[in-house]
């Protein structure tokens, strides 16, 4: 298939370029700029949202997988509610000329406070602006694809752990401090069990979603099971053999992080299974 990833420069546009390159797709990568991104792929530096036609600029691709998003981890500022609209109007334009398939990334944000397995039916109660604006984004998306030909999958992330220092979550914040010589690094009480999995599993789930019909609406991208944040930062310390320790206290809990929740894997199994099935057939 033809794959345009929007924002492919970001921590998880790489890692799914390359695999979605590596499954043997075309993949045009869509960024302001494009140093990081495998070679084999077709490369665009450009504003998205100053794009008319984007469909036809891009050359008419298969499918728009939408990674796109400022400010990602900086839950409250203000670009989300800005950029809202143009990501909405960027979205239209796929749905306009009946692109045959949409996947965007969305986000376990988008629930709010909420203890418990999430699945494609809980309810959701953003708590910032973050995940009220994500969670804006994935009604309306459902809205255009229902009154159109396009399928619609929302793909909701949970929490990715990786060691690239290019990254802006809580294990990409301790890799760059390692690499600054950094021996404590500030943490909160470590308490609240939330779903974590690898970087390389993600980009894996990510790319067997979109490569795929079957399945759609909203389709979680996890583990399917939670852990204890202090446990699972610790093991990542430990399995990269990071010369540092954690200062525990340092930083109060955030009040809006659930204390306990994880992803219902049911969709995703399927969709992996029926990917392995294709793959032994083939063979």
């Amino acid at each position: 298939m033809k794959v345009l990833v929007t924002g492919a420069n970001g921590y998880l546009g790489q890692g799914i370029v390359k695999q979605l390159l590596d499954d043997g797709n075309q993949v045009i990568s869509a960024d302001f700029s494009l140093d990081n991104i495998d070679e084999r792929a077709q490369k665009c530096e450009c504003d998205l949202f100053s794009i008319t036609a984007p469909y036809h600029y891009f050359e008419k691709p298969d499918v728009l997988l939408h990674l796109a998003w400022r400010n990602g981890f900086v839950h409250n500022a203000l670009s989300h509610m800005e950029d809202l609209p143009n990501h909405y109007k960027f979205i239209k334009a796929f749905t306009d000329e009946k692109i045959k398939r949409i996947a965007v990334m969305g986000t376990m944000h988008e629930i709010g406070f909420y203890e418990g397995s999430i699945d494609e039916n809980t309810p959701t109660n953003p708590q910032s602006l973050y995940g009220i604006a994500k969670n804006a984004l994935r009604n309306s998306s459902f809205l255009l694809a229902k009154g159109s030909e396009t399928q619609l999958q929302w793909i909701r992330g949970y929490y990715i752990v990786g060691n690239s220092k290019f990254g802006s979550s809580i294990f990409s914040k301790i890799a760059k401090a390692v690499s600054e010589g950094t021996s404590e690094f500030p943490f909160t009480s470590g308490m609240n069990q939330w779903d974590f999995i690898d970087y390389k599993d993600f980009c894996y789930q990510v790319s067997k979603i979109v490569e795929q019909d079957e399945i759609s609406g909203i389709i979680n991208a996890c583990s399917g099971r939670p852990e204890k944040l202090s446990t699972r930062v610790e093991k990542f310390i430990k399995d990269n053999n990071y010369n540092i320790k954690l200062a525990y206290g340092k930083f109060p809990d955030r009040p809006y992080d659930s204390k306990a929740v994880w992803g219902d894997d049911k969709k995703i199994k399927m969709i992996l299974d029926k990917s392995n099935t294709k793959n032994r057939e083939t063979i």
